[in-house]
């Protein structure tokens, strides 16, 4: 295995694609043929299952048991919920997440023909009428409006437009990228993970690094909503390694800089074998990280195994600060996670009897104690 060298201005500019691209869970077409151009680019076989998640295919020595690699590429964003006779749009979420963090974005109405811009702002808005009641007001999805940038005075008006309850709202991600390494942006959580596997992938590929067993990038397409990775796996998959994004937050140990590996979330502990492999390549190939436990966080991962899929799971992080909110990240995350992917990629399995769905005792580890 080699640690190879990571291309951070890749990483960047990929990522600044899937940023621009709006993809809230239920509308994520065009993020799917974004990802599919960059792998038709980089020359990695791959297909899709009916509702557009990609499964790719890096051939490894053997074929099993063979491993996957899963990042998520849709997000969180809104829907209309009723059209209101001021001719603004009631909303809902798609995904979870507070609406606090949706006053004051600017966003795209998607209807069945055409788009619109516009803006989501809690019902009481203008200080010069309202006064301190903007800040009485009540929080919540039920005080918050979508104002169309358009002539649009009252529900005939958006009957006119064209607007529906049930169109899509994609919130607006207005990256930034500091000078310090720093990167500002909505949608972070899990744009800049399909970044780290898309690195990762073309590091294999332009090092030409030989990989040991067959290795599957998968990129889902619904984990925001909780199904996520659990109708993209190959049943022969024994091992799958996801990425996402870990929590800075006062009584956590993540972090912005190096890899957070995630020990449990609230769907309970990862797989004991597969976790600690990723933090023995972090400590051989000095690859600085943190350990963590996750309370409200669940990810592909949990989707996976609740589907029924027989595999050994890990969660590997970028720590993000204000997550589901306006977010931000930090380059050496993400370059420390692309080497890790890279290493892991390259890396044996875990255990040879994995190949087998069932098989007898011999071989099955034991853990210390």
């Amino acid at each position: 295995m080699k640690l190879p060298t990571i291309d951070s201005d890749y990483l960047i500019s990929v990522l600044l694609k899937l940023l621009s691209t709006p993809s809230p869970s239920g509308y994520t077409d065009r993020v799917v043929h974004l990802v599919c151009e960059e792998l038709e680019r980089l020359r990695v076989p791959f297909e899709l299952t009916r509702r557009g998640a990609i499964r790719a295919t890096l051939n490894g020595a053997v074929s099993q048991p063979d491993r996957a690699i899963v990042a998520h590429v849709d997000t969180l964003g809104a829907m209309v919920k009723g059209l209101k006779d001021n001719g603004r749009l009631r909303l809902v979420p798609v995904g979870h997440w507070n609406s606090r963090f949706a006053e004051g974005a600017r966003g795209t109405l998607f209807m069945d023909i055409g788009q619109m811009r516009g803006t989501i702002l809690p019902l009481k808005a203008s200080g010069h009428t309202f006064a301190s009641e903007i800040d009485n007001q009540p929080g919540g999805w039920d005080h918050v409006e979508f104002r169309i940038d358009a002539v649009v005075h009252n529900l005939k008006d958006l009957l006119r437009l064209g607007v529906h309850v049930g169109d899509f709202i994609a919130i607006d991600t207005t990256p930034e990228v500091t000078e310090t390494g720093f990167i500002n942006s909505r949608h972070l959580d899990d744009k800049a993970g399909a970044a780290v596997l898309l690195t990762a992938i073309e590091a294999i590929k332009r090092l030409e690094l030989p990989l040991a067993v067959d290795c599957h990038p998968l990129f889902t397409i619904s984990e925001e909503v909780g199904s996520g990775a659990s109708a993209a796996l190959h049943q022969d998959v024994a091992e799958m390694l996801t990425i996402d994004n870990g929590t800075t937050a006062p009584g956590q140990n993540s972090s912005e800089f190096g890899v957070t590996i995630s020990m449990a979330d609230q769907t309970g502990p990862f797989d004991y074998h597969l976790t600690h492999r990723i933090i023995q390549l972090c400590q051989e190939f000095q690859i600085p990280h943190q350990r963590d436990v996750f309370r409200y966080y669940r990810s592909d991962s949990a989707a996976a195994v609740e589907a029924g899929n027989d595999v050994r799971t890990a969660l590997v992080t970028f720590g993000i600060d204000a997550s589901h909110g306006y977010e931000r990240i930090h380059i050496d995350a993400l370059e420390s996670l692309a080497r890790l992917v890279s290493v892991y990629m390259q890396s044996p399995p875990v255990y040879a009897r994995d190949r087998y769905d069932m098989g007898p005792r011999t071989g099955f580890p034991t853990q210390p104690g």
